[in-house]
């Protein structure tokens, strides 16, 4: 009798454990659903040293007059779809997170997304410009512009800085980001110039090293600039063998050629090119110099754009989390509520520029032009803003 009650207090303080009330007495947990490993580790590496860095400053959180203890539960995600989807599921059913920060890249994000979405699970995701990233999905933010954003602001750029009147693009046509972007700025570019100004769209595939057929055709296309919207791992195989082939003409870039260590793979090849991105760290001021200047110190290396982007994702959610104005333990109806709170956030005071959501979850913020100055710095060109 007495090794039966033994077996059910057991089972109680189990349970007691386990249940949300224990969750919300103790701490807030954050996902972080990034590549550690794969194609793009240095993406993975900038969200996690962001992310400790702001836990390092912020250990705790305050809602609702209580204070809880902040946690990060990181996952590599291997930079795969299909890992992505499994890692989502793994921090909304096994760790039971409050929210979930990430995928960065579009190729991830996307099916994540509808992961987190169906299981009614605040995401930001810091990086992901595609727009099929939260798109019909409440639960599913961004810290980031959009592609149909970014792709006229690069056409723009090529005409009225660059002089262009016929584009050449090449990108990879298995993967979100840079199908999307391509088809963008080719969009937008020919609206500018008129149908066939883009006189060169060639594609290739994730994990091709040869580029020669594609830029013998850019090269024979006579354009006036080269629109690569590929990540920063391709973009020096890409601009190698367009110079190889003749090319030497502008080459223009996205946000991805920001995301990891483009110079320390690029070298003097990308010395005096422009690309669209989310901040510029050479020039910087204010709370964003501040930033930078911490990163620096403790990792050796001027944050990238997914570092800074995911410092701003993390204050986001812990922002919209202490919006909630207090939470019930039952981690459902909390997650719904940080899901409304960041619904309402307005004027966020970001390092990559002031953030207010639109009813979508996309923030109406502005790109910034950078040129690769001769140092190998990112440094501040222009700044371009939603009308």
């Amino acid at each position: 009798m007495k090794r039966g009650i033994f077996f059910v207090v057991s089972l109680v303080m189990v349970a007691l454990l386990l249940s949300p009330s224990a969750w919300a007495a103790k701490e807030i947990r954050l996902g972080f659903n990034i590549p550690l490993t794969g194609d793009n580790p240095d993406v993975g590496g900038s969200s996690r040293n962001a992310a400790e860095m702001y836990l390092k400053d912020n250990p705790t959180v305050t809602v609702g007059g209580k204070t809880y203890k902040l946690k990060f539960v990181y996952e590599d995600n291997e930079y795969k779809p299909e890992s992505a989807v499994k890692i989502n599921t793994k921090l909304i059913t096994e760790e039971e997170v409050l929210g979930i920060i990430g995928p960065q890249s579009s190729s991830q994000a996307v099916p994540a997304g509808e992961v987190a979405n169906n299981n009614a699970t605040p995401m930001i995701s810091p990086w992901s410009t595609n727009p099929n990233t939260t798109l019909d999905r409440p639960y599913v933010f961004r810290g980031c512009f959009l592609d149909p954003f970014q792709g006229p602001v690069a056409a723009n750029f090529a005409t009225d800085e660059l002089g262009a009147k016929k584009a050449a693009v090449i990108y990879d046509i298995a993967a979100d980001y840079p199908k999307g972007l391509a088809e963008n700025f080719k969009e937008a570019f020919e609206k500018l110039h008129g149908a066939g100004s883009v006189v060169g769209f060639e594609s290739f595939t994730t994990g091709d090293k040869d580029f020669s057929a594609q830029m013998t055709n850019i090269v024979m296309s006579k354009a006036d600039v080269l629109f690569i919207p590929q990540y920063y791992s391709e973009v020096p195989l890409i601009i190698r063998s367009a110079k190889e082939m003749g090319w030497t003409r502008d080459i223009l870039g996205a946000d991805a050629w920001g995301g990891g260590d483009l110079m320390g793979l690029c070298g003097d090849d990308c010395k005096g090119y422009y690309f669209s991105t989310h901040y510029a760290a050479a020039g910087a001021k204010g709370a964003t110099k501040a930033f930078i200047d911490a990163y620096t110190a403790k990792y050796g290396k001027t944050p990238d754009d997914v570092a800074a982007l995911t410092w701003d994702t993390i204050g986001l959610m812990v922002q919209a989390i202490k919006d909630t104005g207090g939470l019930s333990g039952k981690i459902k109806a909390d997650r719904t509520k940080v899901k409304d709170a960041l619904a309402g956030v307005k004027d966020f005071p970001g390092i990559t520029g002031g953030m207010t959501f639109t009813p979508d979850g996309d923030p109406k913020k502005c790109a910034v032009i950078v040129q690769i100055n001769d140092a190998g710095q990112f440094a501040f060109h222009k700044s371009v803003c939603p009308k």
